[in-house]
């Protein structure tokens, strides 16, 4: 359901689940998926937070930003919580992650804690960032995004759980919510594939002070552990959980460890 004290975007329309009482908890999902993703998550985070899950602009039931950068799906998630009282916390998870740093990084008043979820600040390796994936492999998804979008998908959430030990589970979870909310705009992903591709927050997130938790799974090869390392040496605030035998989406392969750690952040004042 939509919260009354949340406004609807009018341009592009941002669809918000937003569900409990108490501190105001956002939730941002990953590239070519949607808030529905979170589900399993809800019920216990609804009873002790007002959680907000927000599908990005272009997934789910969100419309597409035109022209698609990093600011403009920060302007378009804002957009609904302008009017919201007090400050939010929020999760981002991979390309969620980035959205919510640079929101952090422009409103600090507006989110007061980041919890940032198997993300980086650039997921692109270069000469001086080892840490990610090799430019070659985003470049052939958007490729291959042209030719086959479905297929495309269902590789990259194959890559996702790669290396976990709950992967199959977990992938078959993926895979159940994946078309959840409708078919996503091919256009769309090939907007929100270049913001990963483009984007590099290192020199941002050293002013980033707001508290933050970083949550890494030791065998994320899309956002590597080393990369959540770096992310919680250079966050001025920031406290870390390595979940062992997790991949890149621990929140549903290794669910008791992920409750651990955010609750412990959460909770504490």
């Amino acid at each position: 359901m939509n919260d009354p004290g949340i406004a609807t975007a009018a341009k592009p329309a941002v669809h918000v689940e937003s569900v409990g009482a108490g501190t105001p908890l956002v939730l941002l999902h990953g590239w070519g998926l949607h808030a529905g993703l979170f589900s399993t998550l809800l019920p216990a985070l609804a009873r002790r937070y007002r959680v907000h899950a927000v599908d990005l602009p272009g997934h789910g039931r969100s419309e597409r930003v035109v022209p698609c950068t990093l600011d403009a799906m920060v302007d378009a998630v804002a957009s609904p919580f302008a009017s919201a009282p007090g400050p939010l916390a929020v999760l981002g998870w991979s390309l969620g992650g980035l959205v919510a740093m640079r929101w952090a990084a422009r409103d600090p008043a507006r989110v007061s804690r980041l919890v940032l979820v198997t993300t980086s600040p650039r997921f692109v390796a270069g000469p001086d960032w080892p840490h990610a994936m090799a430019a070659g492999t985003l470049a052939r998804f958007g490729d291959e995004l042209e030719v086959a979008w479905r297929p495309t998908l269902q590789r990259f959430l194959t890559l996702q759980v790669q290396g976990s030990d709950e992967g199959r589970a977990t992938l078959a979870l993926m895979r159940h919510h994946l078309h959840a909310r409708g078919d996503p705009s091919p256009d769309a992903l090939h907007d929100a594939l270049d913001v990963l591709a483009s984007t590099d927050l290192r020199g941002e997130v050293p002013g980033i002070a707001v508290p933050a938790l970083v949550i890494s799974g030791e065998r994320d090869t899309l956002a590597t552990a080393a990369a959540g390392e770096w992310l919680a040496r250079t966050l001025p605030h920031a406290t870390s959980a390595r979940i062992d035998g997790a991949a890149h989406a621990p929140f549903l392969s290794h669910r008791g460890a992920f409750d651990r750690a955010l609750d412990g952040f959460l909770d504490a004042r």
